[in-house]
């Protein structure tokens, strides 16, 4: 140890059988990265600075409000209104001056989120929405950065280790557990369903745990493996956990595969207050200042000359969406499924300055329409 006053500071977990002081050192020279500062971040961020974990990182982009204040015990009614990563590590700071701490005051996207993640050995997902989660998920494997995962909902907790590199197996990341996202509404977040203040105490603590563990290599982590404990009954089981080579497929290719995906609509229920039937289309077709955009291949068929249109694939969308200048957009395809996607995505970007449509039923049900008018 360097000083007289890192010793006394650490004392207790350097007389630890297996820790010492070469356990202490790696902590030292670890960094972790902690995404959320809420409920599960809070008690995470506050053992591991006691800890004397050298470098943290915290992003957050979110402000204290009242109803955190039973869980998320950084904080105070003082704080209500100010930055949550800013407080955190004011708060932290005086807990523990010797080590490092930096803030990203913003929210994790797909354009920061590998820059900000390379920096560290570690990652701690402390977020409360699966968009945040599948994000992480998939920029931690492109990273090769193993991934402690926390969840809570109303009186139950899960942690695991993901993307954690040895010897015995490959390793396994949270799409192998959960494939697919589910849609808004599926699963209840804590605002909706509500959670016991004490439990993303129990199950914070828990991921720093497991942090504290990979760091200095002591102990059994869960590795692979996937803990359930239920505040109610105390009942604690775990789960084992197997990659598969299906679920690879799911993860981007590599960085710009990555930056293309928008996680929001990927977890977002599917809407139909886009969605216009044949009549009103023919109506809107007629309006000035409107585009209407076929977002099929461009080999596709039937031809349309119906009607003025602009094709622009929905594969190519995304990064042609800016020269959409028109106030009104109506997306059609060949049976709007596709065209329907369009509408989310570009309602993504956007939101609400423009009008967006999508055709119900695509070009299946434009071209039923005709043909039970001539008949």
């Amino acid at each position: 140890m360097n000083t007289n006053n890192s010793y006394e500071r650490y004392h207790r977990q350097i007389l630890l059988k297996g820790f010492g002081e070469e356990g202490q050192q790696k902590l030292l020279q670890a960094k972790v990265l902690v995404i959320g500062a809420g409920g599960l971040g809070c008690p995470a961020l506050q053992y591991l600075t006691a800890a004397g974990v050298g470098t943290i990182g915290i992003v957050d982009d979110d402000v204290v409000a009242l109803s955190n204040l039973h869980r998320q015990v950084l904080y105070s009614v003082n704080d209500i209104g100010l930055s949550k990563a800013d407080t955190a590590a004011k708060v932290l700071s005086a807990l523990n001056p010797d080590i490092s701490i930096t803030t990203y005051n913003e929210r994790l996207t797909t354009a920061n989120a590998l820059d900000i993640i390379n920096a560290y050995d570690l990652i701690i997902d402390g977020t409360d929405n699966f968009a945040s989660r599948y994000m992480i998920n998939d920029a931690c494997v492109l990273s090769g950065k193993p991934l402690v995962y926390g969840a809570i909902s109303q009186y139950e907790g899960q942690v695991a280790v993901f993307n954690f590199k040895n010897d015995n197996n490959d390793p396994v990341n949270y799409r192998d557990l959960f494939p697919e996202p589910p849609k808004d509404g599926e699963v209840l977040n804590c605002a909706e369903a509500g959670v016991l203040g004490i439990l993303p105490g129990i199950i914070g603590t828990m991921m720093a745990n497991e942090t504290i563990k990979l760091i200095t290599g002591i102990g059994e982590s869960l590795i692979n493996q996937l803990l359930t404990y239920n505040a109610l009954a105390n009942q604690v089981y775990t789960l084992g956990l197997s990659s598969r080579k299906e679920t690879r497929s799911l993860i981007p290719a590599d960085e710009a595969a990555f930056k293309q995906i928008n996680y929001d609509w990927l977890c977002a229920s599917p809407s139909t207050s886009f969605e216009i039937d044949v009549e009103r289309f023919t109506v809107l077709l007629q309006e000035d200042d409107t585009a209407v955009i076929d977002v099929r291949e461009w080999n596709e068929k039937p031809v349309v000359d119906e009607f003025a249109f602009t094709q622009i694939p929905l594969s190519e969308l995304q990064e042609k969406m800016t020269g959409i200048k028109e106030n009104a957009v109506i997306f059609f395809c060949q049976s709007g499924k596709r065209s329907l996607q369009a509408a989310q995505l570009l309602f993504n970007t956007f939101g609400e300055t423009k009008k967006v449509y999508s055709l119900q039923g695509g070009l299946l049900q434009w071209n039923n329409r005709h043909v039970k008018k001539s008949v």
